[in-house]
């Protein structure tokens, strides 16, 4: 027998020790940056506008003065592939003066022959311009349930405020509908398709 084989087999034991703590901490770490990940996630789109959640809500603009400079804003519309809705904007684009409320029309489609609930989701690009853009009404702010074959016009109730930087000259605003997991009627639409 090897005198040397009791020290090897004890510096190995003490090798994968300190592996095992290493694996330990790493998961340790892992698993405390996945709860952090949320309200950084928060910080970051309050911060940068992305995901429009710097996008200010408010009743209405009557202590806002109105400018005589204008704004040109697109808007645009897209859907994520588990909504098979048709969806999107009555106009492409408007010209506002900043402080004036103003209103567009989105328009969307349920084709199919089952009811199904959809919820969305906008973001204002340039991000900075999402610290002035101020919603007062939008089909955002809820749920919304389209019946078989229904087409429904979805009214935005909006306003720029006057300090929106003078290096900022378009703004785009744009929605993206998602299905709601919450849907009740999700389970009777797999059915009827498998029908």
């Amino acid at each position: 027998m090897d005198k040397n084989q009791p020290r090897q087999q004890s510096e190995t034991v003490r090798a994968n020790g300190k592996v095992v703590r290493r694996l330990v901490l790493v998961a340790m770490g892992m698993f405390g940056f996945g709860f952090a990940m949320v309200p950084l996630y928060s910080v970051f789109c309050d911060l940068t506008g992305f995901g429009g959640r710097s996008v200010q809500q408010a009743s209405d603009n009557a202590n806002i003065p109105v400018s005589d400079r204008q704004v040109r804003v697109r808007f645009l519309a897209s859907m994520n592939s588990g909504l098979p809705w048709v969806f999107q904007p009555m106009e492409k684009s408007s010209t506002v003066k900043l402080g004036a409320m103003a209103e567009t029309k989105y328009l969307a489609m349920n084709p199919t022959h089952v009811a199904m609930a959809g919820q969305a989701v906008y973001n204002v690009v340039p991000p900075e311009a999402g610290l002035y853009f101020v919603k007062t009404e939008c089909f955002c702010f809820t749920r919304q349930l389209l019946s078989p074959q229904e087409s429904r016009e979805m009214p935005v109730h909006y306003f720029i405020h006057p300090d929106l930087p003078e290096s900022i000259r378009e703004i785009t605003l744009s929605y993206t509908f998602y299905r709601q997991d919450d849907d009740p009627t999700a389970n009777t639409a797999s059915a009827v398709g498998q029908n």
